[in-house]
């Protein structure tokens, strides 16, 4: 079963007032902190879109392996970058069975998390396999190949939750209570470094 991964990581931050990616986690920036996580779930290939402040997000990445794609509309929204995302993920590979699709902003994520996704959605045969936390279903989440034309018609400013709100039968939740912690403001950076 070939499974790619999606890190969306296009977006200007603008309630953080600074490029959230480039905040440190660790002593390394929020950005190489999940890509990290991503190759660690040994699942390849991990797809970056970037998009505001590329430049200095892409010079972050250099010494990853990873494939790096650009949303030149990365200002309409996460679902350009999901479908930029997929479309180069389907050139790359074509005989992809399912993407995982992550954010860079949920500090706690861990390889674990993503095999336990992967696992899961091997041995369930759901076409969803989404993380639950703070009562709602959401990132990460894998969608099996069904679902891809799906994704590709996502209006630019609807994300994945759309269709998993599409498909609620045919997701299977798997706990992930670190997930409610993400990062989209100052007092939520402060908070988390404390």
């Amino acid at each position: 079963m070939e499974v790619g991964i999606i890190l969306l990581a296009a977006g200007s931050s603008s309630r953080m007032g600074q490029s959230k990616q480039l905040l440190k986690i660790r002593e390394v920036a929020m950005l190489v902190h999940s890509t990290t996580i991503a190759l660690e779930s040994g699942i390849d290939p991990v797809v970056v879109v970037l998009g505001a402040n590329e430049e200095e997000h892409r010079k972050a990445l250099e010494y990853l392996t990873v494939h790096i794609v650009m949303n030149h509309r990365w200002e309409n929204g996460m679902g350009g970058s999901l479908k930029e995302g997929l479309t180069y993920l389907l050139q790359k590979k074509p005989t992809i069975n399912a993407v995982m699709v992550m954010v860079c902003d949920q500090p706690l994520l861990t390889g674990e998390h993503l095999k336990k996704i992967r696992e899961n959605y091997l041995q369930s045969g759901k076409p969803i396999v989404a993380s639950q936390y703070s009562g709602t279903l959401g990132v990460p989440v894998l969608f099996h190949k069904t679902l891809f034309s799906e994704i590709l018609a996502l209006p630019d400013d609807q994300g994945a939750k759309k269709i998993i709100q599409q498909h609620p039968h045919d997701t299977l939740a798997i706990d992930f209570p670190a997930g409610s912690i993400d990062l989209d403001t100052p007092d939520d950076y402060r908070n988390f470094t404390r």
